[in-house]
């Protein structure tokens, strides 16, 4: 859920304050109601823009960073390369006509978002991993602090998507960038993980949504050896992970033995398979669609 404050660095009870309901929100409440609602917007148009001033953290001493709930969270250098899946939430009415962490009005009917590492602002699509939807929204908000939780969109775009009634969907979330890569692109760890880089991904027409039922996998590892993997899966057996499987990818030269688990049949499903991944020290499992 977004901070709409005016600054990163202090007023942590006011933080707790806006959080406290996050995460368990009932969808309905948080909708325009019987309010008539506006034509939806058509995406957000991508274009270069200056770093804001505020949102940002600091952006020179020690870093861009800041705090919440005493954990610790550092703004990225640069969107290049970005590409994250997860889950996706949404925020509505309760926070309609306030500032934003870069002090611009929420406005629930406009195309925008909410990211915990993102610079502000950053143009990112967002795609529906479940119905193959996507859209474009600009990123000018801190959030959601919710455990398993990579964006907060607005109620437009959550709506466009076709996940306002579910209240959160998994979600592929890739920067559009204007600027250069530095390297690095974050994980669901706070500090960001080493990654390959991608080109800088060009504005898209929105997919085409899915005719037929789509699959979620969770990929829990990558091996060059099939002992390695079947180690794995001996792991998750023995804590009582079900529908784990080993796919043997032939696609390159060398074969890879990917260790995954599902299908998944929603976020609620997928959170706990992460909680239960999380107590047996694997961490960033990654979503896989077919």
């Amino acid at each position: 859920m977004p901070m709409h404050r005016n600054t990163l660095r202090p007023i942590i009870i006011a933080v707790a304050l806006t959080l406290a309901a996050c995460g368990g929100k009932n969808t309905r409440d948080d909708g325009p109601g019987s309010t008539r609602i506006p034509d939806l917007p058509g995406d957000a148009i991508p274009r270069p823009e200056p770093r804001g001033k505020y949102g940002n953290g600091r952006d020179h001493g020690s870093g861009p960073e800041y705090e919440v709930f005493g954990r610790r969270y550092f703004v990225m250098d640069s969107s290049a390369g970005y590409q994250e899946r997860g889950v996706a939430s949404w925020y509505g009415k309760k926070f309609h006509g306030n500032l934003t962490s870069n002090r611009e009005v929420y406005n629930m009917y406009e195309m925008t978002a909410a990211h915990k590492t993102l610079p502000l602002p950053t143009y990112v699509r967002v795609r529906n991993l479940r119905n193959n939807k996507a859209i474009v929204v600009r990123v000018n908000d801190r959030g959601p602090f919710v455990s398993n939780r990579i964006i907060d969109l607005s109620y437009a775009a959550a709506l466009k998507l076709d996940m306002v009634k579910a209240g959160t969907s998994l979600v592929e979330v890739t920067a559009i960038g204007f600027d250069e890569p530095q390297g690095d692109r974050p994980t669901r760890e706070v500090r960001p993980a080493q990654a390959p880089l991608v080109s800088t991904p060009s504005v898209r027409p929105s997919v085409t949504p899915s005719a037929t039922p789509v699959q979620i996998f969770v990929q829990v590892g990558a091996f060059g050896e099939r002992t390695n993997a079947d180690r794995r899966l001996a792991v998750l057996s023995r804590s009582g992970v079900q529908d784990a499987f080993v796919h043997e990818d032939n696609a390159s030269d060398r074969t890879l033995y990917r260790v995954r688990v599902g299908p998944v049949a929603d976020v609620v499903q997928y959170d706990l398979l992460v909680q239960e991944l999380e107590t047996l020290g694997i961490s960033d499992p990654y979503l896989i669609t077919e």
